[in-house]
């Protein structure tokens, strides 16, 4: 019987306890802080907001729009810098992608080694890496055109029947639709969200140790979640509880560490406005450029101490995994625990030599 879910807890924890503190090495916990980072172990979450006073009659030209900010700026060339920023965010975004495949396998490695080596690990891993990046990329086309599917076919026949122009007339099919659109929407997400787990806890280490792609991976995971459906069932709800726990304990550091940060930080940015002021400088391009770059620097270092923070996070949940797996995968456990090298025997002994004789 393979070790359950809840078993594999106490192995990970020791394992974690191992590696980070038995001994101690701040290179070695940097190194993971950066990894665990880069590889998106961390875990974050994001919103697109968009402003809910949002009417068309009511809009102004862009330049009455972006004149009180901004007075000194040609609304031409704010917009041409917007859609600068917007094309170098998707390529930002595309190469992370790219670069947070390849530390998920150096992750892998340093947590199944207990040695993080990042510039080893680089050269190593960029078969897998690429693979793996070329499986995110699609995952994500994929779940962008499968969201508006779900969501822009209701609305769009909604907005067709003109329940959206009356909509005290049709509140009964409105209400009935968006119970339905809820819940499919509930177990869309649900499903990515598996799919993402899965990949990243036990099609990675297949990728790492024996070099198949992500499809091939996928083959042979389904046909083990099919065969023990509620270990793997519990290992998601687990692995739920844990998360909603360390959660908590990183999210009240992080408010800690975001106040001690914000206060020194708005009294320079402060400080910076009326000296740039005094000095008789407007926003313009280069400015406003300056600006969004000592954003994005700041950004990077509060992360990068977020990350440094949650180091046993980062070690645990892919350990957590690793012994999970291991009692199912048998590559995965031969390499967790290698079998033990017979020692080399004593040389046979030469024969007595022969008595004298005469």
């Amino acid at each position: 019987m393979p070790i359950s879910a809840v078993d594999t807890i106490s192995l990970a924890f020791q394992h974690a306890k191992r590696q980070l503190i038995q001994p101690f090495r701040f290179g070695q916990w940097v190194r993971l802080a950066i990894v665990g980072l880069l590889a998106g172990e961390m875990g974050s979450g994001g919103s697109f907001n968009f402003p809910s006073s949002f009417n068309p009659q009511h809009q102004t030209p862009s330049h009455h729009f972006f004149a009180p900010a901004f007075p000194n700026i040609d609304p031409a060339i704010l917009g041409a810098l917007i859609a600068v920023l917007v094309v170098t965010g998707l390529i930002f975004m595309i190469v992370m992608l790219y670069v947070s495949s390849v530390m998920r396998f150096i992750l892998f490695d340093s947590v199944l080694t207990k040695e993080c080596h990042i510039r080893d690990g680089w050269n190593r891993r960029q078969g897998p890496g690429w693979k793996y990046f070329l499986w995110q990329l699609c995952f994500t086309f994929a779940t962008f055109a499968l969201a508006v599917l779900v969501f822009g076919v209701p609305a769009a026949l909604a907005w067709a029947m003109g329940w959206f122009n009356q909509p005290r007339q049709h509140l009964a099919p409105l209400i009935v639709g968006g119970i339905l659109l809820f819940f499919v929407a509930l177990l869309f997400f649900i499903a990515v969200a598996l799919v993402h787990v899965f990949t990243k806890d036990f099609v990675v280490p297949q990728m790492a140790l024996e070099g198949v792609g992500p499809i091939e991976g996928w083959r042979r995971l389904w046909a083990m979640i099919q065969a023990e459906m509620s270990g793997y069932a519990a290992y998601i709800g687990m692995k739920i509880v844990l998360a909603i726990g360390a959660g908590i304990v990183v999210g009240i550091v992080t408010i800690i560490l975001a106040l001690i940060i914000a206060i020194p930080t708005v009294a320079v940015a402060i400080a910076a406005v009326f000296t740039g002021k005094s000095a008789g400088l407007t926003w313009n391009v280069f400015t406003i450029t300056a600006a969004v770059i000592a954003a994005c620097i700041l950004f990077a270092m509060f992360m990068f101490l977020i990350a440094l923070i949650s180091v046993p996070v980062i070690v645990f949940f892919p350990a957590y995994a690793i012994y999970f797996f291991a009692a199912r995968y048998r590559m995965l456990s031969l390499a967790l625990y290698p079998p033990p090298t017979t020692p080399a025997g004593p040389p046979p002994q030469e024969p007595p030599p022969l008595p004298a004789t005469a």
